[in-house]
Order: C-alpha cells, then sequence, then structure tokens
C-alpha cells in the first residue's frame, strides 16, 4: 500500500455528536462492494463492517483485495457497485473521515523537519488535537522530539506515523504492517496504545503479514480470497475452519500419510496435517518408522490461513 496518508488536510467544523452512528452501528462498512481494475476483479461483491471495540485482523493472500477494500472506505477510490460508508456517511466527504487515523505501510514523512515540528504541523488541522507532550510521551518519542525525522530509525519513524494518527483523538485507525520495523519494545508500546484505544471505544482495522500479531491481539478476523470473504470470526473460529490438527515428528524419511492430509517436510521434520490426528498418531506406530519429537496441537493461524486460502485457489 502507498504512503502515509493524513486525514483530514482543511480545518472543519466538527459534526454534531447525533451525526455519527451510535456505539452499537458499524463505524465503516461495505455493502455488496465492487471494484474492478480493467478485466480484473479486485472486489466481487464484498461484505465487510468494522465495529466500536474491535481490532479486526484483515487477511488475505496478495491480490486477495486488501488494499482495495481500505481505499473504498477511506475515499480514495469509489466502488463500481455496492454500497460504503464511513460513519454513516460517503467517505469521500470531508466531514466523514474527520475521525480516521491512517498508517499505511510505506511512510512519506518530512525528513528535514524535527519530530516536534511535524506533531504540531499536523495537530494543526485539528480543533480538539492531543496535547503534544502528551503524544510524544505515549508513543515513546519524547527523547528525539528535537531529532529531525530523516535521522530516526525505522521503528520511530513508524512510532511517529502512529502519533500522527492518532493527534486528531480519531474513533477509527487503518493500520497496515504496524508493528513492522519495530523492536519488542516498541511492538509493547503499539499493542498498549491500540488496546486502549478499543477499550474507549474506538475501532482498528489492521492488515498484516505478521499472522503471530493477528493471532494475538486481533479480536476478530475477516480472511479475503479473490475478492470475497472466506472465512470470517474469531482466531479460534478461523483455526477451526481449517479442519486440520498438526502434527509435527522428526524421522528419517517421511512418514505414511493418509489421504487429503497436508505434509511439509524440511531434512528430518515432518510437520503433517490431518483432520483426525489420534488416527494418524496410531498408523504412524503401526508402520514401523522411526520417529522421535512428537507434537500434536491445533493448527495455528498460520498454518490456517495457508490451508484455507490454498484451497480457494
Amino acid at each position: 500500500m502507498g504512503r502515509t496518508i493524513l486525514l483530514p488536510s482543511v480545518q472543519l467544523e466538527s459534526p454534531r455528536q447525533d451525526a455519527w452512528p451510535t456505539m452499537t452501528e458499524p463505524l465503516a462498512r461495505l455493502e455488496a462492494a465492487t471494484k474492478s481494475f480493467g478485466d480484473v476483479r479486485a472486489l466481487d461483491g464484498l461484505e465487510l463492517e468494522l465495529r466500536p471495540g474491535e481490532i479486526l485482523g484483515l487477511l488475505g493472500p496478495n491480490g486477495a483485495g486488501k488494499s482495495t477494500a481500505i481505499a473504498l472506505m477511506l475515499g480514495l477510490r469509489r466502488p463500481d457497485a455496492g454500497v460504503v460508508r464511513l460513519f454513516g456517511r460517503d467517505p469521500r466527504e470531508p466531514a466523514a473521515r474527520r475521525r480516521v487515523g491512517v498508517v499505511l505501510q510505506e511512510n512519506s514523512l518530512p525528513s528535514l523537519l524535527r519530530v516536534n515540528e511535524v506533531v504540531d504541523l499536523v495537530r494543526a488541522h485539528f480543533s480538539d488535537a492531543i496535547p503534544r507532550a502528551e503524544l510524544l510521551e505515549r508513543l515513546d518519542l519524547a527523547d528525539v522530539a528535537r531529532k529531525q525525522v530523516g535521522a530516526l530509525s525505522g521503528g520511530q519513524k513508524r512510532r511517529l506515523a502512529l502519533a500522527l494518527a492518532l493527534a486528531g483523538r480519531p474513533a477509527v485507525l487503518f493500520l497496515d504492517e504496524p508493528t513492522a520495523g519495530l523492536d519488542a519494545s516498541g511492538k509493547r508500546a503499539l499493542w498498549r496504545e491500540l488496546s486502549g484505544f478499543t477499550a474507549a471505544g474506538g475501532a482498528v482495522l489492521l492488515t498484516t503479514q505478521q499472522l503471530e500479531d493477528a493471532e494475538e491481539y486481533a479480536t476478530r478476523l475477516v480472511v479475503l480470497a479473490n475478492g470475497r470473504v472466506l472465512v470470517e470470526g474469531s482466531v479460534g473460529e478461523v483455526r477451526a475452519r481449517a479442519g486440520k490438527s498438526r502434527v509435527g515428528l522428526r524421522a528419517a524419511c517421511q512418514p505414511p500419510v493418509p489421504e487429503h492430509a497436508v505434509v511439509e517436510s524440511v531434512g528430518d521434520r515432518h510437520v503433517v496435517y490431518v483432520d483426525d490426528p489420534d488416527a494418524f498418531v496410531a498408523e504412524l506406530v503401526r508402520s514401523g518408522v522411526e520417529f522421535r519429537d512428537l507434537e500434536v496441537s491445533h493448527a495455528r493461524l498460520e498454518d490456517a490461513f495457508l490451508l484455507l486460502t490454498e484451497r480457494s485457489s
């Protein structure tokens, strides 16, 4: 996805509070949204909702339609058919975007400005912005406030981008690969911030290839394939939809596996995804194959994601 987008870029009067959806209504939604680029159908009747108080993990292989779905919800593109709403409005209206914060994967920040200058520049667009000192403290940037942006590390730039997205007290955050370039401390700070944000009723739409992040922090997952929802639910529900258990073992050769099982082998390490792990292990013992380090577990989110998306291709 493209560079960081700071919305809005003009000073507006805040709409009446009753102009926004209630806390039980979706903050952003797509209804039967369709979008094509030439002969390529990027979205095919997509149904998607972002609800208050949730971290929604929007997952899918490259080309699944994630970027297009976000572009529609941000008003950067219009659908060929279907309905798109942001706070109950057309997202192309500046008033609809006023309560949105966005951090996309590639950041384009003014490298010669100092951190505090960039923060003040963005804060100036909002009538009720978070104080600069508070923003810098919350994102662990106070010590680099007078540094030029170009001199920051990748992780510091990532935290600065999030600080800018939060500056106007948004109700919705769109985040693409938010932990890219962050060390362990930076990740903790980011998830602590997002946890507080959603606890206060905010909503986060998260796209990431770091499936361990989605597995640990997302409250709901939507997996896209070919512009449609392939599966939706909690992490546990998505794992269960894969319908497989994970059996890992070490053996000199690949063990015999049942029909429809999936096997991944690297050297003497074999991981087998099976419907009935007990039956597989019993057959493995009867086969006489020498093995060790046997582990049986539920499929991880990464395993389930690969199994589900490969079936749909």
